[in-house]
């Protein structure tokens, strides 16, 4: 049973490592992020998104983000599917591996700041 168990965490640990990162992931073969630092310690990443623009699906590492310009996004990730209004200067972080796929379904551009972790 233990066998079991951690062999399905590896498994999903892969997964989420099989996709791109923020910046390989990009919307229908567009980039929408670039770098603006990128040290031994942190990658900075300034992602834009135009109105119906999204981020295919992928994973993060650790990370903090921050909203320069906020926006109206659906989001798809292990959760489900959900509708979120982002506002500007929202600070959101996650302390482990995650994956989603997000689409701007607003009228407005939206920036987003991902600082990751090495």
């Amino acid at each position: 049973m233990t066998l079991c168990v951690i062999f399905l965490i590896f498994i999903n640990c892969n997964e989420d490592q099989k996709l791109p990162d923020p910046l390989e992931a990009g919307w229908k073969g567009q980039s929408v992020c670039e770098i603006l630092e990128d040290n031994e310690e942190l990658r900075v990443l300034k992602c834009t998104f135009e109105p119906g623009v999204g981020h295919e699906k992928h994973y993060h590492n650790p990370h903090v983000g921050y909203t320069l310009v906020g926006g109206k996004f659906r989001i798809t990730d292990d959760s489900g599917v959900r509708e979120v209004s982002v506002p500007t200067g929202y600070t959101f972080s996650k302390d482990s591996i995650t994956s989603h796929e997000v689409l701007n379904i607003g009228e407005t551009t939206s920036v987003y700041l991902i600082m990751e972790y090495k």
